[in-house]
Formats: C-alpha cells, structure tokens, sequence
C-alpha cells in the first residue's frame, strides 16, 4: 500500500471514528443523569501537570499519564517512561496514580497503570452505638488498566485500554471491567493536533457481600418457623463514568528555547452536562521549566471547579531524565488540592 492511499485510509478511519464518537455523544447529552454513575473517581485528573492544565490533555502526551487521558497519544512516548502521582484528594481521601509505558517492536508502546482512591478509616456506628461500636472500615476503589497504541503514520496514532475495576465499602465489592479508547492527529495546519478519546465504556457495577446480608423472618405472622433465614439486599446496577473528549491544541508560538501552547477539551459525560476545559502551557529554557494555567468546567451548570495552575521542573536530564510537576486545583465549596507527580524517562 503507497502513503498516498494509507494516508486516505487513516483519514477515513479517523473520520469514521470521529462521526461514531460524535453520534455517541449526541447520546450522552440526551441522557443526562447527574450523579448516577458507578466508579466517579475514574473522572478524577491523573497527575499534576493534567491538573495545572484543566484537564485539557486529550492531545498532549507528555507523560505516563497520557494512558489516563488518551490511550492514543501514549503512542507519541518514546523511550521507557514511568509516573507516580499521590495527592490528599478532598477531606479525607487519598489518591494515588502510578503509570508506566515502554516501546514494544517498530511504532509500538505497551503501557499499565493502576488507580486508586482510598477513605480515612471511619468510625462504624449503629442505633445501640451512635458514637460507635469501637469497630473502624473504609471504603476504595481500583482500577488496572493495559494499553496497546501504535503511531500509524507520523501524524496519526490510536490506542486502546482494556481495565479491571473494583469498588469497596467494609465488606462488600463491585466488580467490572471497562474500556478506552483514543486517537491523535497531527494536522498540516500550525502544529495544530487534534484528539477524540472515549473513557469508561464498560460492564454495570453492582455492590454486592456479607454486609447486605439479612435476617429475615419468612412468616413473621406465624410461630415455630425460623427466624434466622439469611436474606440478602441487592442494589441497582450502575454504569461506569462514560466520557467523551474532543481536544485541540497548537503553539502560539514555538523557538529553540521556548514556546507558548494552548490547548482546549470538550467534554460529554454521562453522568453530567456538558463542557469545555482549557489549558496554556509555557516552556522555558529548553523545556527545563513549564509554567501552567487552566480553567475546568467552563459553561457547567453548578459547576464546583475552576482555576488551576502549575508548574513543572526537569529535575535531572543524564542519564535519567527526571520531571517534577506541581499542580494546584480550586473547588468552590471542598478547598482546594495540591498535586504532584514524579515522572522518568529511561
């Protein structure tokens, strides 16, 4: 097959699947159900130069945590890369991130990552004991994910990721299994990319264990039946946080020393309205020093985020490269967060 005619037809599988992601999301809008998926901390931003940029990184690898936010720019890594992300995510919750790619054969990457939210123990309280039973338990949530993405041409990569999650609380679990998928496109305008990612499509999560467990008297009428018959609750079944991502990205401006990026996302849940995230990204002195801005959840209806900023620091260049994010995420009625992430090339 010439370039000519592989090129048309990654442009019309590209547009293919732009018009099916599209379809897909016209969908989502008209299903509009606020707070009614299974798994939200799968919407949570993996890693602090994400954060810093307002979660605008559909276009832009960067990092590991580009499986995260598009398994098709994972692609564009090169060489073996490794990210760690933690955080105190809101009152009493703990986040952690940790990510890793690596070239397979030609224009290959392979690349896991793994997810995790997690509760400060609580107190375990009941109508006898309203100021607890001297018992503590947490609730957290996992995700493990495996990704395969390849460079097509050298303007066009596609990546998919196949995860398994779990949901916990005491004693009881949720299980599925979910996917992505994502492609990235450098276009002959201006270094302008574009990039269409689909999150979180996946198996309905369902809790189930012994702390449903009941018990039930069959015959509460009658006398001389048994009163220990075990029952069991069961509760509804819930999607994943399916998500759709449109992004843009291009350089103000670019020279050997600096540049000026901007970048902006469309966003359409399934579980909330939609809008739009937008980031800029300044690289200094060879991209020694990046200094971020972005905003969340622009046009959001009762939207609870907003500004966020960053900066990220190559903190050794030999024989390890080694990069040092800071990001900084305000909520309206939660504070803020405070992230950071270490990310290697080796």
């Amino acid at each position: 097959m010439t370039n000519r005619h592989l090129d048309k037809t990654i442009r019309s599988f590209a547009g293919g699947m732009v018009l099916g992601l599209l379809m897909a999301g016209s969908v989502l809008a008209e299903t509009n159900k606020v707070g009614t998926s299974a798994a939200a901390f799968l919407r949570i931003p993996a890693g602090a130069r994400g954060s810093a940029l307002g979660s605008a990184l559909t276009t832009q690898s960067g990092d590991a945590t580009s499986l995260f936010w598009n398994p098709g720019a994972s692609a564009r890594l090169e060489g073996t890369q490794l990210s760690f992300d933690y955080s105190d995510w809101l009152p009493g919750l703990n986040y952690g991130f940790v990510g890793a790619t690596m070239p397979a054969s030609g224009s290959l990457n392979i690349g896991v990552h793994a997810v995790y939210l997690s509760t400060d123990e609580m107190d375990i309280t009941t109508p006898e004991f309203p100021m607890g039973t001297g018992l503590t338990y947490n609730a957290a949530s996992t995700a493990v994910g495996a990704t395969i993405a390849s460079n097509l041409t050298d303007r066009f990569s596609i990546g998919g990721t196949i995860k398994v999650i779990q949901e916990r609380i005491y004693n009881s679990t949720a299980n599925g299994i979910a996917f992505d998928a994502g492609t990235l496109f450098n276009t002959p305008f201006n270094n302008i990319k574009f990039g269409v990612a689909i999150t979180n499509v996946g198996t309905k999560l369902r809790m189930t264990g012994e702390d449903l467990n009941v018990r039930v008297d069959v015959a509460p009428d009658q006398e001389g039946n048994n009163e220990s018959t075990v029952g069991e609750l069961k509760t509804d079944r819930f999607d994943p946080p399916l998500l759709l991502r449109l992004g843009l990205s291009g350089d103000l401006f670019r020279s050997s020393s600096s540049r000026l990026t901007w970048m902006v996302d469309g966003i359409n849940p399934n579980d909330n309205a939609p809008s739009i995230n937008m980031g800029a990204e300044l690289g200094l002195m060879q991209e020694v020093l990046n200094l971020r801005v972005g905003y969340n959840d622009l046009f959001l209806v009762d939207g609870i985020r907003g500004l966020t900023f960053g900066v990220g620091i190559r903190a050794l260049s030999k024989p390890t490269v080694v990069y040092v994010d800071y990001g900084f995420q305000a909520f309206e009625y939660l504070g803020s967060v405070n992230r950071f992430t270490v990310s290697l090339v080796l």
